[in-house]
């Protein structure tokens, strides 16, 4: 009776033990892998390419309204963007965790900011997320939980940002699922987009990170609002049907309007089917064409893309 009762209480403590044995170390200095989406998250996307977003009709209006000279605003110069910058832009991450003084028990992961994004906190000792009506920021309210050895961390209260630095809108009733997935010295995050407001559909973009020894920076230069030539009050903007760049890839890549512009039916193979008759590939590569073997970059043509002649 009392090897069995041995028996009993080792079976209750391993499996008991089993999840946080299971968790695994996200801490480090992680170099991004900036060659997923290098056009995104490097110089840039073109203008109203939004091909893969699922929008809807408000979302896509709000993105044709969008002139990049809004950034260029003094009230918008030290803008944060939302937590989404941590899956599109183009930096490295610092992860660090937050113990309990007594107990030693992991109480937050940590996510150092950058110059344009917040620290993010990711709570992990079960608090509930605030009231709907409760303050939104950039950086959001984010809590997680372990599966296995995979966390998962569900973000809300953001206000409104961007999805990619052309316009392309997130708004303040958007929510961002984030998983980490670590295979030994590669830290993988998906992020999954739901917003009620401009999406009719989850939008997911995903990030791979390289652990590296190089300490990662956790915070940029202070930022200095200074004259961009954009004065104070003034909102850059398109009126409805005046975007300048509405068939821009079309002319530079022969991709109809109705691709660029996005919408769920955009996000899916078939999609090319539908309109196969309608685009050609183009003769030759005109702009964002990459870059030569050796590493250098193409020429640039005058409004700072790359071009091919």
């Amino acid at each position: 009776m009392k090897r069995n009762t041995i028996w009993i209480y080792l079976a209750i403590f391993l499996s008991a033990g089993l999840p946080a044995l299971a968790e695994i170390d996200l801490s480090g200095s992680w170099t991004s892998k900036n060659h997923e989406d290098g056009l995104e998250r490097g110089q840039g996307p073109n203008p109203d390419d939004w091909a893969g977003l699922p929008f809807n009709d408000a979302g896509r209006a709000k993105a044709l309204s969008f002139s990049q000279s809004t950034i260029s605003m003094p009230e918008r110069i030290c803008w944060f963007q939302t937590q989404w910058h941590i899956a599109a832009g183009p930096f490295s991450l610092k992860i660090w965790s937050e113990n309990d003084p007594l107990t030693g028990k992991i109480l937050a992961w940590v996510i150092g900011g950058w110059e344009t994004r917040a620290p993010m906190t990711i709570w992990m000792d079960g608090r509930p997320h605030p009231s709907k009506n409760g303050p939104h920021d950039q950086t959001g309210f984010t809590t997680g939980t372990w599966t296995g050895d995979v966390m998962t961390a569900y973000t809300t209260h953001l206000k409104t940002g961007y999805i990619r630095r052309n316009g392309a809108p997130s708004s303040d009733e958007a929510t961002i699922t984030t998983t980490f997935f670590r295979h030994g010295d590669m830290l993988t995050l998906a992020l999954v987009m739901e917003d009620p407001v401009f999406l009719t559909e989850p939008y997911i973009l995903t990030r791979s990170y390289l652990l590296t020894p190089t300490l990662v920076s956790v915070a940029g230069p202070p930022c200095i609002v200074g004259y961009e030539g954009v004065e104070e009050g003034r909102v850059p903007h398109y009126l409805p049907g005046k975007n300048p760049f509405v068939d821009e890839m079309e002319k530079i890549y022969h991709i109809p309007r109705e691709a660029s512009l996005g919408g769920a039916e955009t996000m899916y193979p078939a999609f090319r089917d539908k309109i196969k008759d309608k685009f050609k590939i183009p003769a030759k590569c005109m702009r964002n064409c990459g870059v030569t073997p050796g590493g250098d970059s193409l020429p640039t043509s005058p409004r700072g893309n790359l071009e091919v002649q």
